[in-house]
């Protein structure tokens, strides 16, 4: 394939960046069968505003396969019939009042269905949300898996039986903080949490006396170093698209708690403790599991460590070749 690859991102945040570290590794992959390009959006939110700017300021390219890589998919209005759309997940539409629904419905999802030639999407999960929304762009929709950055690397460690640092990666409602603090009230241990922390959660924390530390505003390496730093992952999550901490915990060789239904249990692939994450003994029972039971949480890092491999950024970026191939057909 030797056409030109244009990766469009959101206006650079420091705070998020996940989406941008994705693609930067397949985009890498990538570069070795095309030339890439990288066009990154001046104006940031999802007002219409914002929106209207960044449309007007677009300069369409021939020859150019264009590859929006989430947050503002809108961009399709402007880029052309060769290009693909990557969807994280449903939630925005999910939410808000009428006005607002039918806003991000129209230049979120039906219009640029309309538009671009491929769709992809991060688990099956999203998929079959998506269908929902754009039933009449089915046969566009294709499944691809979020990539594991490489600097997610086996890191051998001892197990702290006694008093073991359990990792909580994301602090918004859908992570089930509450739920999770309760669940470990009783067990000696350390939180860490990583993300900006609600007053509630705060305060959940200082109730139940339970040792923790938060980290907020980190750079790439710096989470990578939480995940080596903990003992085990506790992602008992209402909703993911994907679920990006459960395979970088179990590329780091860290043992993995997460919930039992949708895009966890999906990419998990039985390689971690599932749980019901709206009952706290469920969340409690797993964790004691996995912090007594040592054949059992061996058998969880060595079952992570295999199903990572299938989320490899060469595998993924193979699969982004052929879908660009089929595009420019």
């Amino acid at each position: 394939m030797k056409s030109s690859v244009t990766y469009i991102y959101r206006k650079p945040n420091p705070n998020y960046f996940s989406i941008e570290s994705l693609f930067h590794n397949v985009s890498k992959k990538v570069a070795l069968h095309s030339n890439i390009k990288v066009l990154k959006l001046h104006a940031s939110g999802g007002n219409f505003r914002a929106l209207w700017s960044n449309l007007i300021s677009f300069k369409r390219e021939k020859e150019t396969l264009y590859h929006i890589t989430g947050d503002v998919h809108y961009m399709a209005l402007v880029t052309g019939k060769n290009s693909v759309l990557t969807i994280h997940d449903i939630g925005s539409a999910l939410k808000g009042n009428f006005v607002k629904l039918l806003y991000i419905r129209l230049f979120w999802f039906w219009l640029p269905a309309l538009f671009v030639k491929r769709i992809t999407v991060i688990s099956e999960f999203t998929k079959n949300e998506l269908v929902t929304i754009i039933p009449f762009a089915k046969s566009k929709i294709r499944v691809i898996n979020n990539p594991v950055d490489p600097k997610f690397k086996f890191d051998s460690y001892q197990f702290n039986e006694k008093d073991p640092t359990i990792l909580f990666i994301g602090t918004k409602s859908n992570k089930n903080l509450e739920r999770s603090f309760e669940a470990i009230k009783d067990i000696t241990c350390k939180a860490l949490i990583v993300g900006k922390m609600t007053e509630k959660q705060i305060a959940i924390l200082n109730k139940f006396e339970i040792e923790y530390e938060n980290k907020n505003n980190l750079t790439f390496e710096e989470v990578v170093d939480c995940y080596r730093s903990c003992d085990l992952l506790c992602f008992a999550s209402f909703y993911e698209g994907f679920g990006m901490p459960i395979i970088e915990a179990q590329a780091t060789g860290r043992p993995v708690v997460t919930s039992d239904f949708g895009a966890m249990k999906e990419v998990s692939n039985k390689a971690a403790c599932l749980v019901d994450p709206k009952n706290v003994n469920s969340i409690r029972n797993a964790i004691l599991k996995v912090c007594q039971n040592r054949s059992y949480r061996q058998q969880l890092i060595e079952d992570g460590l295999e199903n990572v491999k299938r989320f490899r950024s060469e595998a993924i970026a193979n699969q982004y070749i052929e879908l660009y191939k089929e595009v420019l057909t």
